[in-house]
C-alpha cells in the first residue's frame, strides 16, 4: 500500500490531520516534538461509483480503496544538519511514496510559532533541499569516479550534476525544470524533494468560510512545480481542527456538522482522492452480491497486472478480461443485462484498465 508522510514545522496541525483520517490514535499537543516516532495509519479513499455499484448488486460487503499515511514528527530550521529530530525525521521521509505538507495558517495566541503558510512552506523546502543538496553531492563524486570506468553511468552523473545544481539554488528538485529522463536517473537514491507533493494549509474556522486570500499566495509559490508523475504540486485548504473532531462523531452527526458549517462533504474526503490520484493510483472495480470492491492499479498497468492486484494466480493464469465502464453498467443495470446488449467488452493481454472499468478476470492455472 502506497505511504504518504505528513511534514510540517512543530504545531502546524500534522497529528490533528492523522486523528481526522484514522479517527483519533495520534498526540496532537501544543509543543515541539509531541510526535518522535511516525504513527501509521489507514484512510479510506471515498468513491460514490462504488457505492451506486454495490447498491445495483445489493452486494453484502462494500470494499474501498485505501492509502497509508505517516504522521512524522516536526521539522524545525537546521534538520538537516541534525537539528531537533534531525536525521530520524529525514529518514522518516524517505520511507514514504508521497509528501504532505502541512503549512500553519490558523491563528491561536495558546500555540507556539508563526501561523503564515508561506514561511512553513520556505523552512521545509530548504531543509529538504539542503538535505538532498548533501546527498546529491556525495553521490555525484562516486559517480563520476565510477563512470571514468563504466560510461553507462555518464548520464546518471549528467542528472545528478543538474540536481546539484539546482538544490544549490535552493530549488526543490519536485519544481525544477529536471527532465523525465533526468528524474528516472535519480530515483535510486531517494531523494527527499523528488517526490510527489500535496500542500495542506490549515485554516482556523475563519478562513475556511473565504479561504482563498489565503491560499491564493501558497498556489501562487507552488505554481508549475512538476512532481514525479509531472503534474503540478495541489493545494488543498481545510481547518483540520474541525475535520478532526466531525472524525470522532457518528457518520450521521458528522454530516450534520459537517453541513451546519456548509463544509459540505468536507474536506478529507477530496484530500484522500487527491492524494489517491497524486501518485497515479487510479481504481478499477468488482462487483457482485457477495462484494463490491475498488482494486488499486497504476496508470499505464495492462489488464494480466490488474488482475493480479486481486490474486498472482489471475495474473499468471490470465485468458481475457470482461470489461464495462461503471456509469454503462448502472445504465443496464446488471452484468446480464449488460451482456445482452453487447456492451460487455471481452480484453487480452495488451489492454490497459482506465479509471473507472468494471471487470470480471477469466484465468485458468
Amino acid at each position: 500500500m502506497e505511504r504518504f508522510g505528513f511534514v510540517g514545522l512543530p504545531n502546524a496541525g500534522k497529528s490533528s490531520l492523522y486523528n481526522a483520517l484514522a479517527g483519533g490514535g495520534a498526540l496532537a499537543a501544543p509543543y515541539a516534538f509531541a510526535t518522535t516516532d511516525p504513527n501509521i495509519g489507514v484512510a479510506k479513499v471515498p468513491d460514490a461509483r462504488l457505492d451506486r455499484l454495490g447498491q445495483m448488486s445489493a452486494s453484502r460487503k462494500i470494499v474501498p480503496a485505501s492509502v497509508e499515511f505517516a504522521d512524522i514528527g516536526g521539522l524545525v530550521e537546521g534538520a538537516s544538519q541534525g537539528e531537533g529530530l534531525g536525521n530520524k525525521f529525514l529518514a522518516g521521509i524517505r520511507e514514504v511514496d508521497a509528501i504532505v505538507f502541512v503549512l500553519r495558517a490558523f491563528r491561536d495566541i495558546d500555540v507556539p510559532g508563526p501561523a503564515d503558510p508561506l514561511e512553513h512552506l520556505r523552512i521545509v523546502e530548504v531543509e529538504l533541499a539542503l538535505a538532498d543538496l548533501d546527498t546529491t553531492e556525495k553521490q555525484l563524486d562516486k559517480v563520476r569516479r565510477a563512470a571514468k570506468g563504466d560510461s553507462s553511468l555518464a548520464s546518471t552523473a549528467t542528472a545528478l550534476d543538474k540536481a546539484v545544481s539546482r538544490l544549490a539554488e535552493g530549488v526543490p528538485l519536485y519544481r525544477s525544470d529536471l527532465s523525465g529522463v533526468d528524474r528516472a536517473a535519480l530515483r535510486p537514491f531517494f531523494l527527499l524533494t523528488d517526490k510527489p507533493v500535496l500542500a495542506v494549509v490549515n485554516l482556523d474556522e475563519e478562513q475556511v468560510m473565504d479561504p482563498v486570500s489565503v491560499l491564493s499566495p501558497v498556489v501562487d509559490e507552488l505554481k508549475g512545480a512538476a512532481t514525479a508523475e509531472g503534474e503540478g504540486a495541489q493545494v488543498l485548504g481545510m481547518c483540520v481542527q474541525l475535520e478532526a473532531e466531525a472524525a470522532m462523531l457518528a457518520e450521521s452527526d458528522r454530516a450534520e456538522m459537517l453541513e451546519g458549517l456548509g463544509l459540505g462533504e468536507g474536506a478529507l474526503p477530496i484530500f484522500a482522492r487527491t492524494a489517491y490520484h497524486l501518485l497515479g493510483l487510479r481504481t478499477y472495480f468488482t462487483t457482485g452480491e457477495k462484494e463490491s470492491r475498488a482494486w488499486t492499479f497504476r496508470a499505464g498497468s495492462t489488464a494480466p497486472e490488474c488482475a493480479g492486484r486481486i490474486h498472482t494466480d489471475f495474473q499468471r493464469g490470465f485468458i481475457r478480461a470482461e470489461t464495462i465502464r461503471w456509469d454503462t453498467l448502472l445504465e443496464e443495470g446488471s452484468w446480464p443485462k449488460a451482456r445482452e446488449s453487447g456492451l460487455v467488452r471481452s480484453e487480452g493481454k495488451d489492454y490497459h484498465p482506465e479509471d473507472g472499468d468494471v471487470m470480471e478476470f477469466r484465468f485458468n492455472v
